[in-house]
């Protein structure tokens, strides 16, 4: 039995950047749905995250008749974008140090498949509680880790923006694959960090415990996200269970 889901996500450019270089894509009828930020910022990032994009739809559109059918799709679409933008640089070479974070989540049956590179993150929410199921690809997230620094210093780090993997920057990068059940009622919320630099867990948490349907949800995630000075573009994708 198909487990029935629904998506709806939104991209705004934030308070102070010109443009949006974060791409947002949510198929319902293919069961996916993803979150692509954009980096190399002059050089062309929202080219980068748009080929991710683009290249995650060409391959959920592709017929598959393996058993990990979502884990193939989401590995495929990584690598063929990874390669598509390491072409696009050796053509464009002013794009030099383009490449994008990403998220892409698919649903199968009664399951999910998660693929995660960067510092955009992946959040659920079950029976109220709030876990994050990707972990930041970060210097910051690093040091953390090591006991080098706390976790409040970690949320004000001014190295906050090196990030230590993401697509298009080298061949072959690692990419952390994530599985899972699904069970009705779960949320789960993929965003770039123009959301999570702007609204900590316990905000995240009470917005997605409200009452409100999903679209509403999403719009005031990004309200929020603005209200607290919108540093950075803002994309919020939500995938409920039905």
């Amino acid at each position: 039995m198909m487990s029935r889901f629904i998506l709806f996500g939104k991209t705004d450019p934030g308070q102070h950047r010109k443009k949006n270089e974060d791409t947002i894509l949510v198929n319902q009828e293919k069961g996916f749905c993803l979150v692509a930020d954009g980096i190399g910022g002059a050089v062309a990032g929202d080219i980068a995250s748009q080929l991710f994009a683009s290249t995650a739809q060409d391959v959920f559109s592709m017929k598959h008749n393996t058993d990990d059918q979502g884990g193939e799709l989401v590995q495929k679409t990584f690598q063929i974008a990874n390669d598509s933008i390491l072409q696009y640089v050796q053509d464009n070479p002013a794009c030099e140090g383009m490449g994008c974070t990403a998220e892409v989540l698919a649903f199968e049956e009664t399951r999910f498949v998660l693929g995660h590179m960067g510092d955009s993150r992946t959040y659920r929410l079950r029976e109220g509680v709030l876990t994050q199921l990707t972990k930041d690809h970060s210097l910051v997230q690093e040091q953390l880790e090591q006991g080098l620094i706390t976790p409040e210093e970690a949320s004000k780090h001014s190295f906050k923006n090196i990030i230590l993997r993401a697509v298009g920057i080298k061949k072959n990068p690692s990419l952390d694959i994530l599985r899972g059940n699904t069970f009705a009622g779960d949320l789960f919320l993929l965003c770039s960090d123009g959301l999570s630099d702007m609204i900590e867990d316990a905000l995240i948490l009470k917005h997605l415990n409200s009452s409100a349907d999903i679209r509403e949800k999403v719009e005031a995630l990004i309200s929020e996200a603005n209200a607290r000075g919108g540093k950075d573009n803002i994309s919020v994708v939500l995938a409920q269970i039905l």
